[in-house]
């Protein structure tokens, strides 16, 4: 089973050196290693002072890299997909503008992208696949695509399914809907694929981690790792104006580390740009020392959701790293509780037993959002 192991964080942090030094820690335990990037920015290659192409290429023994194309991916195979559809759907009697308009899914360049990382993962029987992802909102986006288009295709194919009766579309739409359902369960399965959370220790950089975090707690993805990057060095005893902005620069990054309590890996501010294999794996050192850098530093994460029988109704809770002042809204939307944690909103399926239930109260704290739900003639 390959492992997936994605990185992201605010643009700026250093998550591509990192990714990339990772990649050459594995490769150097041992692991038959790819590295790719998704970013649209592609600095991979960069990184490693090597030109990177679509398919991938050897970059030192037990390691290859490759940058994919989303645009590429596009212009090459969803427009072919995307002309079938919308034939099959003027075949059967649809409007010209119709079809077209029901053939433009949502996020299709991410969900290509995704398409491709499985695509390399499986071509190469490697052990682990390093991604090189978008900063933190790109990759939200792209993590949530494959949940999306599922819910896309099932509203308005279904409803077309009906109405055109089109083998053709059925075939065309149930085929890209098994492979978005098939991705969806790769990404949530913690056996396979797990995030590393980079960041730098300002505030504003941190405020964005924390949104993620619960972002990713909600489409079920788990965070493996958190590492807090360019960190100013002690200058130890020198002394001098220079000497003494390095410590107040320190001591500024320290409090804001201080007042998290995730456990995260931490690595220095290099002095010159880390490029080329001995750069990066000085990088690997610093972060892993004798560990092995597939196993993560944060601890097993509870299940998303759980729910408790209590006199006369429920306690549901959902595992969610909330702050104090995130801004959070529940809603039912017929069958499923929505969910939007700063912005982030997830459709959580309500098992059986509660769906005729109503909601009564909701509670934030440590271990998450608890929200308290009544039988059906219950008093509340």
């Amino acid at each position: 089973m390959t492992r997936l192991l994605l990185f992201t964080g605010k643009g700026g942090v250093g998550k591509t050196t990192l990714a990339a030094a990772t990649a050459a820690g594995l490769a150097a335990r041992g692991y038959k290693t790819l590295v790719v990037s998704t970013d649209p920015a592609h600095s991979l290659g960069d990184a490693f002072g090597e030109r990177l192409g679509r398919e991938p290429s050897e970059v030192d023994t037990r390691l290859h890299g490759a940058q994919v194309d989303s645009r590429g991916l596009v212009d090459d195979i969803w427009q072919d997909l995307r002309g079938r559809l919308r034939s099959a759907l003027a075949g059967a009697g649809l409007d010209a503008l119709d079809a077209e308009e029901l053939t433009v899914v949502p996020g299709v360049d991410e969900l290509l992208a995704l398409t491709e990382v499985r695509r390399l993962a499986e071509a190469g029987r490697w052990d682990v696949v390093v991604v090189d992802c978008g900063p933190t909102a790109e990759t939200l986006r792209l993590l949530a695509l494959p949940e999306a288009v599922s819910g896309y295709l099932d509203r308005v194919f279904g409803w077309q399914f009906a109405l055109t009766g089109s083998r053709a579309v059925v075939r065309s739409v149930r085929e890209l809907a098994a492979h978005v359902t098939s991705l969806r369960d790769q990404l949530t399965d913690p056996e396979i694929t797990t995030v590393r959370l980079v960041l730098t220790p300002e505030r504003v950089v941190v405020a964005e981690a924390r949104r993620t975090l619960s972002a990713l707690a909600l489409r079920g993805i788990r965070v493996d790792g958190l590492i807090a990057n360019r960190l100013m060095p002690a200058p130890g005893v020198w002394r001098g104006a220079a000497a003494s902005w390095m410590r107040t620069r320190r001591r500024a990054q320290d409090r804001v580390l201080d007042e998290l309590t995730w456990e995260m890996s931490r690595v220095e501010f290099r002095a010159e740009e880390p490029v080329g294999l001995p750069a990066l794996r000085s990088i690997a050192t610093e972060l892993y020392g004798e560990s092995d850098p597939l196993t993560g530093n944060a601890t097993e994460t509870a299940p998303l959701l759980t729910v408790t029988e209590v006199d006369g109704g429920y306690r549901l809770r959902l595992a969610l790293p909330l702050e104090r002042d995130a801004e959070l809204d529940l809603a039912r939307v017929d069958d499923d509780l929505a969910v939007t944690v700063d912005g982030y909103r997830r459709l959580v399926a309500l098992p059986e037993s509660l769906r005729p239930c109503r909601i009564t109260g909701a509670e934030s704290g440590a271990d998450g959002l608890v929200v308290s739900l009544r039988k059906p003639g219950e008093d509340a």
